[in-house]
């Protein structure tokens, strides 16, 4: 069996710089932790993390969002916000950290109280660039120490265009614990491996608002259904079960660490890096919209690298951002790296879809 963690992302809301966002933030915090179970002890405690966060947001930096969602293991519920600013940045953040250091305005709690209230926190910030942070909250008693959280594989973000409510981006992912090595795919020169191994997959409904969105679930609901171990087998399932819709760009990878070996397979404008410490592969997919035209599936087979890292993104993001201008980023957790990359390139109107699978291989 693997050792590998996935869970499933519920996006609650984004909540964007405004006056109201520390106060609306807190109250949805509180609800949200109450509703998946939480005690109220604790449901208070995720309320005043979240405020403090969205108050430092309003305060200090330019652009501010926070992004408060629902994670699910088959166990288990917790609450996850992450937070994405432009700047200013913070030039040594272990004194932000540090008690005290909290600025006028916020609570007085500091963001080092965040981090301990937290079972898992993660924050990386680029000087005049700007800062992400991720917080995870999960059930425990008062006085209790932190559970260590979740330290899934995978994570990834989503944001709607300015002015819909839901995206026509999504992602999703998941494991297969492997056993005999499969028979190769018909017309594929692949065969999926004994070993373990992450599928992922990315969606970009054509367009924007409810209609994209909905094309978008059709495909994660297939890519979770679907019995194939394969890019290609999910690629057509997913083309079979987004007919009639509007269909999409659509990306599916398979992560072999045991083989050392990544399989991809893209239809249109899916992005797809696999980005190690000072290497870059561009992962190329083929033109088409899933569900309605799909020319024959073609799988790029290339090595896996120790301590990278699978970056895929809608067009949402623009494909120029360099590594090498994000220091640190590859120490971080898939959904700081996620969130670093949505701030530095998710500059075009639309809707912005991103995972990251990174794990030790």
């Amino acid at each position: 069996m693997s050792t590998w963690t996935t869970v499933d992302c519920e996006d609650v809301e984004w909540f964007r710089d405004a006056v109201e966002m520390p106060s609306a933030a807190r109250g949805a915090a509180a609800t949200l932790a109450r509703r998946i179970g939480l005690d109220g002890y604790r449901a208070s405690e995720v309320a005043l993390a979240v405020t403090e966060a969205a108050t430092n947001l309003r305060h200090h930096t330019q652009d501010g969002a926070l992004l408060l969602r629902v994670l699910r293991t088959p166990e288990q519920a917790g609450v996850e916000f992450v937070t994405v600013d432009t700047g200013p940045g913070m030039a040594d953040v272990p004194a932000a950290l540090s008690d005290g250091a909290s600025s006028t305005g916020t609570l007085g709690i500091g963001l080092g109280a965040v981090s301990r209230l937290a079972d898992a926190f993660d924050i990386h910030s680029l000087p005049g660039r700007g800062t992400v942070m991720a917080a995870q909250f999960w059930a425990r008693e008062a006085g209790d120490a932190p559970t260590g959280g979740v330290r899934p594989v995978a994570s990834g973000l989503t944001r709607p265009i300015s002015g819909e409510s839901r995206c026509g981006d999504a992602w999703a992912v998941r494991l297969d614990e492997g056993g005999e090595a499969g028979a190769r795919a018909p017309g594929s020169g692949s065969a999926p491996s004994a070993g373990p191994a992450i599928l992922v997959m990315l969606c970009d409904g054509l367009g924007h608002g409810p209609l994209a969105a909905l094309a978008a679930e059709a495909a994660v609901t297939a890519f979770r259904r679907s019995t194939a171990r394969l890019p290609e087998g999910l690629l057509r399932d997913i083309h079979t079960a987004l007919r009639g819709s509007r269909g999409g760009a659509v990306a599916v990878a398979r992560i072999e660490p045991g083989a050392g070996r990544l399989l991809y397979c893209g239809i249109g404008n899916v992005n797809g890096v696999l980005l190690g410490p000072g290497t870059r592969n561009g992962l190329l997919s083929a033109p088409g919209i899933v569900g309605q035209q799909m020319r024959a599936l073609r799988t790029f087979e290339v090595p896996l690298r120790p301590e990278s890292a699978l970056i895929m993104h809608s067009d949402g993001l623009t494909d120029r951002w360099k590594a090498d201008g994000l220091p640190g980023l590859l120490r971080h957790t898939p959904a700081v790296l996620a969130g670093q990359l949505l701030r530095e390139a998710g500059v075009r109107r639309d809707d912005a879809g991103i995972v990251v699978v990174k794990g030790a291989w």
